[in-house]
């Protein structure tokens, strides 16, 4: 369970220096140390907010916030991530779901980086389609315990509504947003537990935000880095399945 104070910064800074939270990170690492899984979610929320509030601060003063690309999403997911967090899911149900969404997260990551992922944006965000969107991560990143900024980023990348800096930006507000709202779900229907040991996490947390969210907003080329974060959730989630089809 120690490890757990040196892998929480780790995955901070690497996620928070591309605009993410974390939450997938923190739920694959988590769920190695047979963590309850209502307390590894709602210990994951806790730190996306934490995390992605840091990496958006970062982001913003540094130039990249265009609103248009976000606030056509936010309209259908802060609610529906409230309904998702209200689901009371069995441990099966979860995990399944949860590997899920970390197969995915690392495929993409791993495989389909590309140095085009940075150019400008060509397309303006269409009404409809965004409500979409933002309703299916919405209600996911609610269950699952995630603020769906890993989902939205590469949707707005392969889609050209924005560059990378843009849609690290974007995500990073979008998962804070859809992580409070998740977290209230989960208040309001007795599935939110924080306890001791998952709120000493978060100053571990606080610390590789603050590292990671400056160097990617400053320093930071997105491509190594969301290869590299591909390689770690390709480990986390290969031992699940394995152990899944055993």
């Amino acid at each position: 369970m120690s490890l757990l104070f040196v892998f929480v910064p780790l995955i901070a800074f690497i996620y928070a220096s591309v605009g993410f939270g974390g939450a997938t990170g923190y739920l694959a690492v988590m769920s190695l140390f047979g963590i309850e899984p209502q307390v590894m979610a709602s210990t994951a929320l806790a730190l996306n907010i934490l995390v992605a509030g840091i990496s958006f601060l970062s982001y913003y003063r540094a130039g990249h916030l265009n609103p248009r690309l976000l606030w056509p999403f936010l309209i259908t997911s802060v609610p529906a991530a409230f309904w998702g967090g209200s689901y009371k899911l069995t441990d099966q149900t979860y995990y399944i779901l949860l590997y899920g969404v970390l197969t995915f997260v690392a495929i993409r990551l791993l495989f389909f980086s590309k140095k085009k992922d940075d150019i400008k944006a060509v397309h303006a965000v269409p009404f409809w389609p965004a409500l979409i969107i933002g309703f299916g991560i919405g209600l996911l990143s609610g269950m699952v315990g995630i603020g769906g900024g890993i989902f939205l980023s590469p949707i707005i990348l392969y889609a050209r509504w924005g560059n990378s800096k843009q849609a690290a930006t974007v995500s990073a507000a979008f998962i804070v947003l859809n992580s409070t709202s998740g977290l209230l779900g989960r208040l309001a229907c007795d599935t939110l537990i924080l306890d001791t040991f998952s709120l000493s996490l978060l100053p571990f947390g606080l610390f590789g935000a603050l590292a990671g969210s400056w160097f990617g907003a400053q320093r930071f080329s997105n491509l190594n880095l969301r290869r590299a974060l591909g390689m770690v959730m390709s480990f986390a989630v290969s031992n699940f399945w394995l152990a899944f089809w055993r």
